[in-house]
């Protein structure tokens, strides 16, 4: 009796393939913030639309927000998301957080981020917690004020980091040591003044 091969289903993958593919890490931290349904009233009636506003970030450092817009969910975030990528920034981040404060106006919100102490964790609303989370920041101070519309909170929250200044590049531009840039919890300004 000989024995009969065995048959693999039209469409399906070997077990340890499928197993590999599954572990694999995305690459980024993709967050859809807010999904908003839109209406344009035409002849026949009303034609629904979907604007998605999508968060994509490393963990590590960069991060992007972007919007978009299509008459099916899953094609508006999918816009949202290439944009995003597209747009991502560099922010400098010092002991997992901000060098310094900053404030930006996106419309009729205000934002403010304070960089905190190690230990912190991210004190922020919806909007800008996912921006904070997905750039990597792990303490931070953040406060809105006006408007509380999540759209304007989560890109004023990205202008903010984008208008965030590298402290050593500053020192340079200013003719300074790169420790009195450094926020006064910082573990190499504290290693500094111990030598001293």
């Amino acid at each position: 009796m000989s024995a009969t091969p065995a048959r693999t289903v039209k469409g399906k993958q070997p077990r340890e393939r499928r197993a590999r593919r599954e572990r694999e890490e995305p690459e980024f931290d993709e967050r859809v913030i807010d999904i908003n349904r839109t209406a344009k009233v035409l002849k026949g009636g009303r034609r629904f639309g979907f604007r998605a506003l999508v968060v994509v970030g490393d963990n590590k450092g960069k991060v992007g927000v972007a919007i978009g817009k299509a008459n099916e969910v899953p094609e508006a975030i999918r816009k949202a998301i290439e944009r995003a990528k597209r747009q991502m920034v560099k922010v400098p981040i010092i002991e997992h957080t901000i060098p310094h404060e900053v404030s930006t106006r996106h419309a009729a919100s205000k934002v403010t981020l304070r960089p905190a102490v190690p230990g912190t964790g991210v004190i922020a609303g919806t909007g800008a917690r996912d921006v904070l989370e997905a750039a990597g920041i792990r303490d931070i101070l953040s406060k809105r004020h006006g408007s509380n519309n999540i759209l304007n909170v989560t890109v004023g929250t990205y202008m903010a980091l984008k208008g965030l200044k590298d402290p050593a590049e500053e020192a340079k531009r200013r003719g300074k040591p790169v420790s009195e840039m450094m926020p006064f919890w910082s573990p190499m300004l504290m290693m500094i003044s111990s030598i001293r």
